[in-house]
């Protein structure tokens, strides 16, 4: 059984930063995508990044290029999100998300595991 863990969340002024992970037990992964998404009040979960774990490839959304950074530990099974220049629009609840598949989907339901999120709140 697949689970995903995240951790790193918190508050921060804007224009801070914070890293969040997501370590993943129940299997190895090794030629499939893993993916951040959040989700604010009122709003519907939105892609944020996404990696290949085979290879590395990422994948943003507009609203976060040049700011966060996605990576992978293929040692430790983990997938970080570094996240720079905060800005009060990215509070929301963000989630670890894994597919079985290689292609980096920006669908939610693209992804059949998920994570239980971790708060993320940037104040101004």
């Amino acid at each position: 059984q697949v689970q995903l863990v995240e951790s790193g969340g918190g508050l921060v002024q804007a224009g801070g930063s914070l890293s969040l992970s997501c370590a993943a037990s129940g299997r190895t992964f090794r030629d499939n995508a893993m993916a951040w998404f959040r989700q604010a009040p009122g709003k519907e979960r939105e892609f944020v990044a996404g990696i290949r774990w085979s290879g590395g490839y990422t994948v943003y959304a507009d609203s976060v290029k040049n700011r966060f950074s996605i990576s992978r530990d293929s040692a430790k099974n983990t997938v970080y999100l570094q996240m720079n220049s905060l800005k009060p629009e990215d509070t929301a609840v963000y989630y670890c998300a894994a597919t079985d598949r290689m292609t980096i989907t920006t669908i939610s339901s693209g992804y059949a595991y998920w994570g239980q999120g971790t708060q993320v709140t940037v104040s101004s």
